[in-house]
């Protein structure tokens, strides 16, 4: 039997993350519960995601580079392993009793250093297996699978974090490595056509390649600012919003909450896919970016786990919005030969926002806005009276300051007309020619 082509290699692959990506589930929340009950400290949580995004961000260019030059198939799954393997060390550690907080950074440094050439070497193939105009249902795809993860994995890590253990949790992670290994190795992912200026450069020049290519498109690059600047609230958000449920909530009603805002990402990826996104990408990018603001702003006044998990639920589906048309948009504007390098530092840039969002969000939380609205704080007696007084009612007040930050940002980036123009100055690409695998 031949192997899988074109939209079914595709979908294989999507399968295979799917899998892939709740196991990752399963072990960010089994790992952040721990890590939080073991300290108690917000930062020391934070510092666990800032190790998780960290190596990407270094890592990018190199990446790109080889993404560009390498088989991309193989390139996918020796990212695989090399993340198995750091998860299967971290299962070993727990199991013997040996693990401490920094097995966790050098295990997250690791999978997340896979992660870097994993993405750009995926997004590339997607554009050389999806005809041009499913790129938007197909990014719809992908951001299902990522949103099944988010729904599933803390319901499921949740339940079986008594009888299996953080070990149990972790060796079931590394299996679904494998899964994800077997199904890239079942398909043929075809290679661009070569290009040959590429094969003619010093390293140190494509290194730089992504960067010149940039801004050479300053619309782009002004969208991917945008994408930055969400990425920034997104990671805040991702770091708050475990300490804020547990200061009133246990681990289980923790896990409910974080799986119906899942819910919106599965709901924006579903919705995503089966439209395929709006004409003009850009203005479903805008809107959802103002819904997000909206909902932060509105969301962070009283809390409680019903009123989170649908603020969260209204901001991921429209951070499944935006993700999914940009991504669209990325793969349609930029030739499929030179992705794996514009790609890679479009990761840099974009994941640049969440190594410092998690470095500032423990001391924002547990230094500055936490004592404002501390009993006898300096705002317990004014916004006190509207966002209550005590223990994460200062998040809450963190929260409507970053839906603040957030429309910020969306209205600095729609001031500038390349932004605005971008799909009238960019025409779409056409696929080029392919060579089989």
């Amino acid at each position: 039997m031949s192997a899988p082509r074109g939209m079914a290699a595709f979908l294989t692959i999507c399968g295979g993350q799917m899998v892939s990506l709740f196991g990752t589930g399963l072990t960010a929340f089994a790992l952040g519960v721990w890590t939080f009950q073991t300290t108690g400290s917000v930062s020391q949580y934070a510092t666990i995601l800032l190790f998780n995004v960290l190596p990407p961000v270094l890592l990018s260019p190199v990446a790109g580079a080889l993404v560009d030059r390498l088989d991309r198939r193989r390139v996918i799954v020796a990212s695989d392993c090399a993340a198995g393997l750091a998860t299967l060390s971290l299962a070993a550690l727990f199991f013997t009793g040996r693990l401490a907080i920094w097995h966790i950074y050098v295990a997250l440094s690791v999978g997340s250093s896979a992660q870097a050439f994993r993405w750009p070497a995926l997004s590339a193939s997607t554009t050389l297996l999806v005809p041009g105009r499913q790129l938007g249902r197909a990014s719809g795809l992908m951001q299902m699978g990522t949103a099944t993860a988010q729904i599933l994995a803390p319901l499921a890590a949740g339940a079986l974090l008594a009888p299996i253990g953080v070990a149990g949790i972790l060796a079931l992670d590394f299996t679904t490595f494998l899964v994800a290994i077997v199904t890239v190795l079942a398909v043929r992912i075809p290679r661009p056509a070569a290009d040959a200026a590429a094969g003619r450069e010093k390293p140190l020049t494509q290194l730089a390649y992504g960067w010149t290519y940039l801004r050479r498109h300053p619309g782009l690059l002004a969208l991917l600012a945008l994408f930055a600047g969400n990425n920034f609230t997104m990671g805040l958000l991702t770091v708050l919003i475990t300490p804020l449920v547990l200061s009133f909530a246990s681990p289980r009603v923790l896990g409910t909450v974080l799986s119906v805002a899942g819910s919106g990402l599965l709901a924006g990826g579903l919705v995503m896919a089966i439209w395929g996104g709006p004409r003009r990408r850009l203005a479903g990018i805008g809107g959802a970016f103002l819904v997000q603001s909206l909902v932060l702003v509105l969301g962070g006044w009283r809390i409680s786990a019903p009123q989170l998990a649908a603020s969260a639920f209204v901001f991921l589906f429209g951070f499944s919005v935006i993700s999914t048309c940009s991504q669209a948009l990325w793969q349609s504007k930029v030739a499929p030969e030179v992705q794996g390098r514009v790609f890679a530092l479009r990761q840099m840039i974009a994941l640049s926002a969440l190594p410092l969002s998690r470095l500032v969000a423990g001391p924002l939380a547990d230094k500055v806005f936490e004592p404002l609205l501390a009993p006898g704080g300096r705002l317990a007696g004014t916004l006190g009276r509207f966002l209550g007084v005590g223990l994460g009612r200062g998040i809450g007040l963190l929260i409507v300051v970053l839906g603040l930050f957030n429309l910020l940002v969306l209205v600095i980036a729609w001031s500038y007309p390349r932004l605005r123009l971008l799909e009238e100055e960019m025409p779409d690409l056409t696929q080029p020619a392919v060579v089989p695998a």
